[in-house]
């Protein structure tokens, strides 16, 4: 088990006060959000050459029980070219590092579809309200104490590389969900071994339903979270509990893990940062879950900026239940027959392992969605300087509660040719947003109980 840090509520205090604070955006700022801004911050005209569209979102619309997130007409479009290898020097200012490495490593294979750009995702009405006043109350002291917003985006106008970060980490995604994270771990010749995996999560900051908006800050719960693995046999009946807060030290995040073996649930401080989440032999770590989750003071974080980049977009092929895992799983990388890829303005922030904290990485680039804030690209560097993984989010939205994840999510790990792909439910069920939680389910002695029925 890797060492961990830990911190007396005195230092960590101290560590906080001594960090920049920024502070929320004046009024005539604020103004822009959903006149040329939209109401989340993005810019609400396409650009100059026509490439990239106006924002044009999308109307709530009713799935009925277990139909998977599509949309037909995008996925009857035509493409409009392929980058191959051979063209990665033409198009090199718009493709993150992670994809021209792919080029690199299998130019006979690898390949990039770009089909029209369209900028339809959307959010409820309440949410993006909610967003606009956020602008003008919402702080972060640091990286990891935001105060003063609820409910929607803490920072539609980002004035720092952390916000974003926090923007993604409490982007809407109704009030609970229970997923059925289905994750392969790929070899070089596409062979795979499979892992099924429950997640029930209750949002608490995010909801809509509750009655007094909660504040994000830190010590309060923006959400919680449990995983119960299914299978394979060696790990399965293993469940991990999580409360996810702001702020770090006592007042941030409280995890126990259930381990069979043991058969008693306990806490787990090493649910954090570059600790292999359970079961992924070491292909995924903790702060990798959702592309990128928990603290953020190992690092500092710079805002490069916006740029046009070609990424995933508007996914819902390589999602849907016609695509098979043993069709995603290719030899070196998924199918690329599957993906999309669009050009969209990206959020481009760049993070720095901090000298005096640990981390495998010394460094990530992180690529964000303008329209959604989600996270769909990740460059990951080793503490040589040299590109150790690429991460990359397929973006769809379930357009019955208005919200925007990746499926899948593919972490390509250079040094041993291998990859992992998560947050697949193509041969389970789509993510259910009306699933009942409460808040006691959520409970260590729940857990431990559920363990011996």
């Amino acid at each position: 088990m890797k060492k961990q840090f830990w911190m007396s509520p005195l230092v960590a205090a101290v560590v906080a006060m001594s960090a920049p604070a920024y502070a929320k955006v004046g009024a005539d700022e604020a103004a822009k959000l959903g006149k040329e801004l939209t109401p989340v911050g993005a810019e609400k005209a396409g650009n100059k050459a026509g490439t990239i569209p106006a924002w044009t979102p999308q109307s709530q619309i009713a799935y009925k029980k277990g139909e998977y997130p599509s949309d037909p007409a995008l996925e009857a479009e035509k493409p409009l070219f392929t980058i191959a290898a051979a063209d990665v020097g033409k198009y090199a200012a718009q493709l993150t590092e992670g994809h021209k490495e792919l080029f690199k490593r299998y130019p006979n294979s690898y390949k990039m579809t770009v089909y029209p750009s369209h900028r339809n995702f959307n959010f409820p009405d309440k949410y993006m309200e909610e967003t606009m006043k956020n602008a003008t109350r919402g702080e972060l002291d640091g990286v990891d104490n935001p105060k003063g917003a609820f409910v929607g985006f803490p920072f539609p106008i980002p004035k720092s590389g952390a916000e974003p970060i926090w923007n993604h980490r409490v982007k809407f995604r109704g009030t609970t969900v229970r997923r059925y994270n289905n994750q392969m771990i790929v070899q070089q010749d596409g062979k795979f071994s499979l892992t099924k995996i429950v997640e029930d999560v209750k949002f608490y900051y995010a909801s809509l339903d509750n009655k007094t908006p909660i504040e994000l800050k830190p010590g309060a719960d923006f959400l919680r979270y449990l995983s119960e693995t299914v299978s394979p046999p060696r790990v399965a009946g293993t469940f991990i509990l999580v409360h996810e807060k702001a702020g770090f030290g006592p007042e941030g995040r409280s995890a126990w893990l259930y381990a069979p073996a043991l058969k008693r649930i306990r806490r787990a401080p090493a649910v954090c940062c570059d600790n292999p989440y359970e079961g992924t032999d070491g292909h995924q770590f903790y702060d990798q879950v959702d592309m990128y989750n928990g603290v953020l003071e190992r690092f500092t974080w710079k805002l490069v900026g916006k740029k046009e980049m070609y990424v995933p977009y508007n996914s819902y092929k390589i999602a849907s239940p016609k695509s098979k895992y043993a069709n995603i799983a290719k030899p070196s990388h998924i199918n690329t027959d599957l993906t999309r890829y669009e050009l969209h303005r990206v959020w481009v922030v760049e993070a720095e392992n901090k000298s005096d904290q640990r981390h495998t990485f010394k460094k990530r680039v992180v690529y964000f969605d303008e329209d959604s804030w989600n996270i769909i690209a990740i460059d990951d560097y080793d503490q040589q300087g040299k590109l150790l993984q690429f991460q990359e989010g397929h973006p769809i939205q379930y357009r019955d509660v208005l919200a925007v994840t990746t499926q899948p999510e593919v972490i390509y790990h250079f040094d041993s040719g291998r990859y992992f792909v998560t947050a697949m439910s193509n041969e389970d069920k789509p993510y259910d947003n009306s699933v009942t939680l409460k808040d006691s389910d959520f409970e260590a002695d729940t857990v431990q109980k559920r363990t011996s029925k």
